[in-house]
């Protein structure tokens, strides 16, 4: 697989084929992300698209789930979305769906008759980065939708069977404020009702665009005291049947990871144990280069 950049994909879809079908993000404005600042956006020729379908289809590959890249695949046209629909089909007939990362906006640029029909085709699950359940948060941070926004395109998607699953980050609320994002995020998903929760807990770096407002004094961080109890106090809130949460961190060694309701008790136990941990040691911030 020829793939220009860092690749990012939801762990959930780990065993799902991945099929570049564009470079970088078509968005690239949120100020905490770094993944894509480097890359010019471009969608990539039909021609280099179907050639990595036969190459894997020539060596046998028939997989049951494909998974689309780069950022958010799910902005792509309809026109060019049903060639490379149809292409799956063509070259992989064992295909039982097509997830994708997406944004709120991009969804708003379909009609509702197009997402029943891309439904049609095969797609599945479209993965949000919601972030944050904060309006003020989601405008600092320059996210391409406000609550009211996400509340109404997911309302739209899912009515045409396709299915929610969402990015967070704790942490994203800065300095003091953890706990109101963790029950506001918490809140929008009880409402919303995503299949799968992946949360990254934020991590500061230099070269992204919030690192100015750190400097600046406009953002103040939170420790990752802070983003431990804020994941705390989310879990908590959290009450979506059958819910699958993925939870990462990129400073300390600690992933949370379960279904609800069945594993609450054991993921609050261990976030529970790592705040223990973590609040016998001096407030830590690390800032990445």
């Amino acid at each position: 697989m020829e793939y220009e950049g860092q690749i990012c994909r939801p762990p959930m879809e780990r065993a799902s084929y991945m099929l570049p079908v564009a470079v970088g993000c078509s968005y690239n404005a949120c100020t905490f992300c770094t993944l894509f600042k480097h890359l010019t956006y471009r969608k990539l020729p039909q021609e280099q698209i179907e050639a990595e379908l036969q190459r894997v289809s020539a060596a046998g590959g028939n997989p049951e789930s494909v998974f689309l890249g780069d950022g958010n695949a799910f902005g792509l046209s309809m026109e060019e979305l049903r060639w490379i629909l149809g292409k799956i089909r063509q070259y992989f007939p064992g295909c039982k769906g097509v997830n994708m990362d997406a944004t709120v906006t991009n969804i708003s640029q379909k009609s509702d008759q197009e997402l029943r029909e891309l439904y049609e085709l095969g797609v599945r699950r479209l993965y949000l980065g919601i972030e944050s359940g904060l309006d003020d948060v989601l405008r600092f941070m320059k996210k391409d939708h406000t609550l009211a926004q996400a509340y109404e395109q997911i309302g739209r998607m899912q009515q045409a069977g396709l299915i929610f699953c969402a990015h967070m980050m704790t942490g994203i609320a800065g300095k003091g404020r953890g706990l109101e994002n963790g029950q506001a995020t918490a809140e929008f998903f009880n409402r919303t009702k995503p299949e799968r929760v992946i949360n990254f807990s934020i991590f500061h770096h230099r070269r992204a665009p919030l690192y100015r407002d750190i400097e600046a004094g406009r953002y103040v961080p939170a420790d990752e005291q802070e983003n431990l109890r804020e994941e705390r106090r989310f879990l908590e809130c959290l009450d979506v049947e059958g819910l699958v949460y993925d939870g990462f961190h990129d400073v300390i060694e600690l992933r949370v990871r379960g279904k609800l309701p069945a594993d609450r008790e054991k993921m609050l136990r261990k976030v529970d144990d790592a705040i223990q941990i973590w609040e016998q040691r001096p407030s830590e911030l690390k800032i990445f280069r």
